[in-house]
């Protein structure tokens, strides 16, 4: 599992105090928040949850662009190129992220 230690402890810096817990999966570090993946960390960046209604709006965003899983698109979803999550950018897509996933049923 190759991630970026830094980026995962500025994610989780922000977001622990929100519930929100780090397990390692799907080929990186996942953060759950009530069960439900909003990120991902893995060896070809940070995945976050903007959910279907967002797709238009993140992927007009700088750095952003279609998450592809097994060569599928992944709709709600989309990965963010690392040298533009400044603090004020990253606060911004994790903000997003847990909006969208904390009206999803906890599992």
């Amino acid at each position: 599992m190759a991630f970026d230690e830094v980026l995962a402890e500025r994610v989780m810096e922000r977001l622990e105090s929100e519930g929100v817990v780090a397990k390692k999966m799907f080929g990186g570090l996942t953060f759950l928040l009530n069960g439900n993946a909003l990120a991902n960390l893995y060896d070809e960046g940070l995945m976050v949850r903007v959910g279907p209604d967002g797709m238009d709006e993140a992927l007009s965003r700088p750095g952003a662009k279609q998450l592809v899983f097994r060569g599928k698109e992944q709709k709600g979803w989309v990965v963010l190129a690392e040298d533009t999550l400044d603090d004020d950018v990253l606060d911004d897509w994790l903000k997003w992220a847990m909006e969208v996933t904390a009206e999803l049923l906890p599992k």
